[in-house]
């Protein structure tokens, strides 16, 4: 059971469980929900939340994911990150933990 990381805010996960589904700004914005594999995650909290607070880290199983999943190569940092090309059904998601 393949597993990849999200990283949001906490009240952003509960307008998820209200809606039925997640998505991020990304999503909209650049057509997929930008993910990462564990090894990645303390990059990634280092890049782009350094400072924030009420921050969650959601762990995926891939193999429950309705909508497609792409391993991406990023450039900029010369490696390749899971995007998921969708919204993220909550059943895909196993855990919620606090950062």
């Amino acid at each position: 059971m393949p597993l990849i990381y999200h990283i949001t805010t906490a009240s952003e996960w509960n307008d998820a469980k209200q809606k039925g589904y997640y998505e991020s700004r990304a999503l909209k914005e650049e057509g997929f929900i930008h993910c990462s594999e564990e090894r990645q995650i303390p990059d990634v909290l280092k890049r782009y939340y350094s400072g924030k607070t009420d921050l969650v880290k959601l762990t995926i199983q891939t193999n429950k994911l309705t909508s497609q999943l792409i391993y991406d190569w990023s450039n900029a940092i010369e490696d390749t990150f899971p995007h998921v090309y969708g919204p993220i059904n909550l059943d895909a998601v196993v855990s919620v933990d606090k950062i």
